[in-house]
């Protein structure tokens, strides 16, 4: 098992990607905190089902948004858990509204989640890394991050941001044997997508790229499950790994 007595964060872990990497990493030897703010009891179900794979889980419900409850959650996973090797940062959130109409709370509540949780959330694990000597910090940003999609200003600021975060926190946290990669997934076929587009919208949609569908968080999961493990990607850091389907790419 690549993540034999590894002990992993994933925040935003009770659907989508979230939930696909925990349950991966989980396979993979690592016990688990997994995090949700929202449908706690599906989290449950995600710690049930990392239960009996034989790996220890717990859920902590809170916002990655509040400094407090990050704070709660790392001690939590220390008590529990009795290490952290792991930070998935994953749970985002978004407001998609033309730029005339944003309204300030909806940026501000969308860089809470997106931008300011990324932070608390990487800092504080890291302080605790480095104490017990290193481990990967995997951050879930998006092709927003350089392709500026209309009515996305304050999500598309926020992926660009945490990309340029994790660029300098990989610089300066090399030295503690902490590695911090990103991934940027393209359209992927999440119950957040439900939000803004019906299962006949993202099935047509899904034809006409450039693989002929979206994305799963299972193939997300295995790409996080990539960056931390020491068996696969030892040597890499500050590295942002594309898994889009081509998204970005232009049309033939």
């Amino acid at each position: 098992m690549k993540l034999k007595n590894k002990v992993a964060i994933v925040t935003g872990s009770s659907r989508g990607i979230g939930r696909a990497t925990a349950i991966e990493l989980a396979r993979n030897g690592a016990d688990i905190a997994v995090n949700a703010l929202n449908h706690p009891d599906e989290g449950e179900e995600v710690v049930k089902e990392i239960k009996q794979l034989g790996r220890k889980a717990f859920l902590f419900q809170g916002s990655v948004a509040n400094r407090s409850q990050n704070e709660t959650m790392i001690q939590e996973t220390l008590e529990r858990l009795g290490r952290l090797d792991i930070m998935v940062a994953n749970a985002a959130f978004s407001v998609r509204k033309p730029f005339l109409e944003l309204e300030v709370e909806d940026v501000e509540k969308t860089w809470g989640v997106s931008l300011w949780g990324v932070f608390h959330c990487c800092q504080l694990a890291a302080r605790q890394m480095v104490k017990q000597g290193g481990g990967n910090i995997a951050i879930v940003s998006s092709v927003h991050a350089s392709r500026p999609f209309p009515l996305s200003t304050a999500y598309n600021g926020a992926k660009a941001a945490i990309n340029h975060m994790a660029a300098t926190w990989a610089s300066e946290l090399a030295q503690h044997k902490i590695r911090v990669n990103v991934l940027e997934p393209g359209w992927i076929d999440t119950p957040g997508e439900r939000a803004y587009s019906s299962d006949e919208q993202i099935r047509e949609h899904g034809e006409k790229l450039l693989m002929g569908r979206l994305g799963t968080s299972e193939e997300m999961a295995k790409a996080i499950l990539f960056m931390v493990s020491e068996e696969d990607s030892s040597y890499m850091t500050g590295s942002c790994l594309r898994v889009d389907g081509g998204f970005v790419l232009p049309q033939p």
